[in-house]
């Protein structure tokens, strides 16, 4: 039977796929593969002072990558102008707020998790009302919605799918995913290679409104925390999606269209694999900067500890009294001096915005930029 992109898929399959992934030798090959870099990664997290400093590097990195996915674009500068003061929340953008919903999201979904140890609907629908700041569920049988293809301003574009739509089929669908998600006695798969099939259901599922594919996202890093591939949600997957959006695209459809799972996976498992390189390669030089600048710093200023030089790697832009409350200098003439002396020898970079300043870590901010 042809596929027919402009009506509702409600034929699609329960999980587990019909043919047998496991034993296919490509996939296998790269599954290994995929296996060792994630494996290096969670090890390398152990190397971290505080494996949280991430959540304001690569996290926000990951953030702002999956919402250019869906063609929400802000700048690293107003990202991390937005992070270093939190109390001015009216002033960000309105891009840089989606991309700070995302970073919620993220963490509220990692707590959530920690609390209640398992993959569940409520754990999924909290994800998506964080991203989208509601109290809304799945989406209505009636809601016509569609998957386009070039569609802008001036342009409809080109139906290339449209979700189930029947009445309680959502809900089905989505008790079939989180089961296969959690019970392994019943469907014992290799994990990663769970995480690779359950992504493509869920976008073919589409449960929500809006928001699916950043859901999605966030769906995939929880999921390898919950397996313990991961300690912490900190996989930047986005960046290689967004490299490879076409194929990523096109892989999503031959399942739905031919039932081509293997070429989907083999795609799935190598976004695994680079992205823990490219993650490893973030975190090697992280640390070795942070090394550098605290045996620098040391021998020029006699107050300068390995936790100032943490908190100063913990995002590129600082406002003083995050150092302050380190240092525990109330005095502003002391933690003025001590601001002064890091410019001073290069450390920080004083940047003025309005009547604000912010502190610049350019050593930082270059190995976040590649």
């Amino acid at each position: 039977m042809k596929f027919d992109r402009q009506k509702p898929y409600d034929d699609l399959p329960m999980l587990p796929p019909s043919i047998d992934v496991e034993n296919n030798p490509q996939i296998l090959l790269k599954l290994v593969l995929a296996s060792r870099a994630l494996a290096t990664v969670n090890g390398n997290l152990n190397r971290l002072p505080n494996p949280l400093m991430l959540v304001n590097t690569i996290a926000l990195q990951e953030a702002k990558t999956s919402t250019e996915i869906e063609n929400i674009f802000t700048t690293e500068d107003e990202l991390y102008k937005a992070i270093s003061d939190t109390q001015k929340k009216e002033n960000i953008n309105p891009a840089t707020k989606e991309v700070l919903k995302y970073r919620e999201a993220l963490w509220v979904g990692y707590n959530t998790l920690n609390e209640n140890k398992k993959i569940d609907e409520a754990l999924i629908k909290c994800i998506f009302n964080q991203i989208k700041e509601t109290t809304s569920g799945y989406r209505p049988p009636q809601a016509k919605v569609v998957i386009k293809r070039g569609q802008s301003e001036f342009r409809t574009g080109e139906i290339v799918y449209t979700p189930p739509r029947k009445e309680g089929k959502i809900e089905s669908l989505m008790v079939n995913l989180v089961d296969f998600l959690n019970n392994n006695e019943k469907y014992p798969i290799d994990p990663l290679l769970k995480m690779c099939i359950s992504h493509y259901q869920f976008e073919a599922i589409h449960p929500f409104q809006d928001g699916n594919g950043r859901t999605g996202r966030i769906l995939n890093l929880l999921y390898l925390v919950s397996q313990d591939l991961l300690s912490q949600p900190i996989l930047y997957m986005s960046k290689y999606i967004i490299h490879n959006k076409e194929d990523y695209y096109y892989n999503l459809g031959t399942v739905t269209q031919r039932n081509s799972w293997n070429s989907w996976i083999e795609f799935m498992l190598e976004a695994v694999e680079k992205t823990s390189m490219l993650t490893n390669e973030l975190i090697n030089e992280i640390l070795e900067q942070m090394d550098l600048t605290l045996e620098y710093a040391k021998n020029k200023m006699k107050w300068y500890s390995k936790e100032v030089n943490e908190v100063i790697f913990s995002q590129p832009y600082i406002k003083p009294n995050v150092i302050g409350k380190i240092i525990k200098k109330s005095s502003r003439t002391t933690l003025t001096k001590y601001i002064n002396e890091l410019v001073t020898h290069k450390i920080l970079r004083p940047h003025k915005e309005g009547i604000e300043v912010f502190y610049i870590n350019d050593d930082l901010l270059r190995v976040l930029k590649g």
